[in-house]
C-alpha cells in the first residue's frame, strides 16, 4: 500500500468514474484501474462496485475512506512542512476561495503573487464557505479567502480589504435614475443566491427583506444572478469587485445609502506550518486591493 494508491482511491471515490479519476491523477485509466484492484486484493475487500456508468463505493469503502483521506492529508502536511523548513516561501499552497470572489479577485492578484513570491505555487480551490472550512480543518487546504468571520478557536486569520456592495438594477428600473439607492428600497424585488452562499445572507440582511423571488428563482452563481437582473427579473446587491461583469451585462450600478459591504479575510489553521507564506500572501493581496473600498465608493472602479 502506497500513498499513490491511496490517492487513486480518493480520486475514484470523489469522481465516481475511472476516466475522470485518472485524469485528475495524471495517469492513464488502465494504470489507475490496475492499482486500485491490486490494493483491493491486498486489503481483501472490494472498495468499488463497477457499473456501466461508472463506479459506486461499497460499504467497505465507506468505512475506510475517512482513514484514507486522513492518511493522505497527513502525508501532505509532512511534505508541506518539510518544504517550508527548506524555504518558507516555496512549494505548493492550496488556497480556497468563495465563488463570489474567485472570478474577480484571482485575476487581480495572481500576477502580483507570482512576481512577489516566485517560489510559491498557489493552487486555488473554489467552493462555498462551509465546504472550504471543512477542507481547511481536514488539511486539504492551507488557507481560504472568505467574506465572513470565522469563530473557531483552531482557525485564525487577517482582514485583507473592505469590499462595498453596489445596487444592481435593470436599466428601466424605477431606481435606476437615482444617484444613491437606499438598501431597503431594493427589498420588494431583491434577488439572492441559493442557500450556502454568504452573499445571500449578507444581501438579505442589508435589504431587510426575505427576497421576493428567492423561493422560486435560486441562482447558484453570481453570473446567473447578474443575467437575471439584466433580463429585468429584479434587483440585487453585488460585491464591488464584480462591477465590471455587471456593467458588461448592461446592468445599472448605484452606490448604497448606508454603504453596506463586507470584509474579505484570509484564514488558516492556527498551528499551520505555513505561517510565513500565508503572511506574505496576505500582504500581497492586501497591497493589491489597498484603497479599493474608497475607489468603489467614489465610483472610480
Amino acid at each position: 500500500m502506497t500513498l499513490r494508491d491511496l490517492r487513486y482511491v480518493l480520486a475514484l471515490a470523489d469522481h465516481g468514474h475511472f476516466g475522470r479519476a485518472a485524469e485528475a491523477c495524471g495517469v492513464s485509466q488502465p494504470t489507475l484501474s490496475v492499482q486500485v484492484r491490486r490494493l483491493e486484493a491486498e486489503l481483501g475487500v472490494a472498495l468499488f462496485e463497477r457499473t456501466a456508468k461508472g463506479v459506486a463505493q461499497t460499504d467497505a469503502c465507506g468505512r475506510l475512506i475517512g482513514h484514507v483521506r486522513a492518511a493522505v492529508a497527513e502525508m501532505e502536511a509532512i511534505r508541506s512542512e518539510a518544504v517550508s523548513l527548506r524555504d518558507p516561501l516555496a512549494g505548493r499552497l492550496r488556497l480556497g476561495i468563495i465563488p463570489t470572489l474567485a472570478p474577480y479577485l484571482l485575476p487581480l492578484v495572481f500576477a502580483p503573487l507570482r512576481a512577489a513570491l516566485p517560489g510559491l505555487e498557489v493552487e486555488p480551490w473554489e467552493d462555498q464557505t462551509a465546504s472550504l472550512l471543512r477542507r481547511l480543518r481536514a488539511h486539504e487546504l492551507d488557507a481560504a479567502v472568505l467574506a465572513t468571520e470565522v469563530a473557531e478557536p483552531d482557525v485564525v486569520g487577517r482582514a485583507l480589504f473592505a469590499e462595498p456592495f453596489l445596487a444592481a438594477l435593470p436599466p428601466e428600473h424605477r431606481l435606476a435614475g437615482q444617484a444613491v439607492v437606499a438598501e431597503a428600497d431594493l427589498a420588494p424585488d431583491v434577488l439572492v443566491l441559493a442557500d450556502g452562499h454568504c452573499l445571500r445572507d449578507q444581501a438579505l440582511e442589508a435589504c431587510g427583506g426575505t427576497g421576493a423571488l428567492a423561493g422560486t428563482l435560486r441562482a447558484t452563481s453570481l453570473a446567473t444572478l447578474l443575467n437575471m437582473v439584466a433580463a429585468g427579473y429584479g434587483t440585487t446587491l453585488i460585491p464591488a469587485l464584480a462591477a465590471g461583469a455587471a456593467q458588461d451585462a448592461g446592468i445599472v450600478l448605484k452606490p448604497l445609502a448606508a454603504r453596506t459591504g463586507r470584509t474579505v479575510r484570509l484564514v488558516w489553521r492556527a498551528r499551520s506550518p505555513r505561517q510565513a507564506a500565508l503572511a506574505a500572501v496576505g500582504e500581497v493581496i492586501a497591497g493589491r486591493l489597498r484603497g479599493f473600498a474608497e475607489a468603489a465608493a467614489a465610483g472610480a472602479i
